[in-house]
């Protein structure tokens, strides 16, 4: 039987089920706890029971000591209650909480999802998991020392891999070899996670995320993010592209849309071809923003793309519809080529 849950000192509640560790289900209906490796190993997840019973799981015998047990501690990644509990825990509410790790990962998935944008899984170690807030992204270190910057494309709470959506630079270092020479299985070092683009949880304002290509990565983790919270704010999806082909997963958000009714989606594009026979929005993506809106200062913006589009944007929004300059988030990509 599911089992209620109290978080102190924050109050909030959420559902255990049957089959579901205490984090998993904090992460499922997300709520960010502290975590590490999820199989008990590094006691980043430890928490207080305050009320109530839990069978503590499996784990490591020097990570969680018997005088803390005495004291109502547990592991929470591997800890299932046994009735309705109050726990004693920290929520993370903002990126520097998060530790930074540098870590290897196994290729475990490249999928050509159109001509030149790959989607890339990756695997961590056994013992290991990358904690994250939705919205932000990863360093791959490469071998000359220089650093190649991708945005986590799922949500923090399926982190069983790492997904990315990286659109291949002709003469780039990495996505050269991305889209020709690597293959599932190749190993890689990266650092993360980064940025400070992320859901501000604090607000109830209805939220417009603009995507320019490729910037769809990181909003789809915050939109299933969002989703997993079952949150009742207004979402509103403008994803720009040049043609039809551009808009690389166009299923999804679509899904998307018949399965919540808080979310719209808008594609435009800037270019389209005579054979997309296309009878949607055209132009620039934070012009069809501009369109439909005369006054964003009840809004949140997140924008991510390349640098112009996230600058006008910005420009446009704050200058001419009034929204607050604190109430537009930004992610620039910059394609590098050597």
């Amino acid at each position: 039987m599911p089992y209620q849950i109290i978080l102190q000192p924050s109050g909030h509640h959420l559902t255990v089920n049957e089959d579901e560790t205490i984090l998993s289900a904090a992460l499922r209906e997300g709520f960010s706890l502290p975590y590490g490796c999820r199989n008990g190993a590094c006691g980043s997840c430890k928490g207080r029971v305050l009320e109530g019973k839990i069978d503590y799981g499996k784990y490591q015998s020097n990570t969680l000591k018997p005088e803390e047990i005495e004291e109502g501690k547990a592991l929470l990644c591997v800890a299932r209650p046994l009735s309705d509990l109050v726990l004693e825990v920290k929520e993370i509410r903002v990126a520097g909480e998060v530790p930074v790790k540098t870590l290897p990962c196994r290729v475990q998935k490249l999928e050509k999802l159109v001509d030149d944008v790959m989607l890339m899984q990756l695997k961590l170690p056994a013992n290991e998991r990358l904690q994250f807030l939705a919205g932000q992204y990863i360093d791959f270190l490469l071998k000359d020392g220089r650093r190649r910057s991708y945005s986590i494309a799922n949500p923090p709470h399926a982190d069983e891999f790492i997904e990315l959506h990286l659109r291949h630079v002709p003469g780039g270092r990495f996505t050269d070899q991305v889209f020709t020479t690597m293959k599932e299985r190749d190993i890689l070092r990266f650092e993360g996670p980064h940025g400070s683009f992320f859901i501000r949880e604090e607000s109830d304002k209805p939220i417009i995320f603009v995507a320019g290509g490729t910037g769809f990565a990181p909003i789809k983790g915050m939109i299933e993010h969002l989703f997993a919270e079952e949150t009742d704010r207004q979402l509103i999806l403008y994803w720009g592209a040049r043609a039809k082909k551009d808009i690389y997963l166009p299923e999804l958000p679509v899904r998307w849309q018949q399965q919540h009714a808080n979310f719209t989606f808008i594609p435009v594009l800037s270019d389209p071809m005579p054979e997309d026979d296309w009878q949607g929005r055209t132009g620039y993506v934070h012009q069809a923003v501009l369109g439909d809106f005369s006054d964003l200062s009840g809004y949140e913006v997140y924008a991510c793309g390349a640098p112009v589009m996230v600058d006008a944007a910005r420009a446009a929004f704050t200058q001419t519809r009034r929204l607050p300059e604190d109430a537009f988030y930004a992610d620039s990509f910059v394609y590098q080529s050597d």
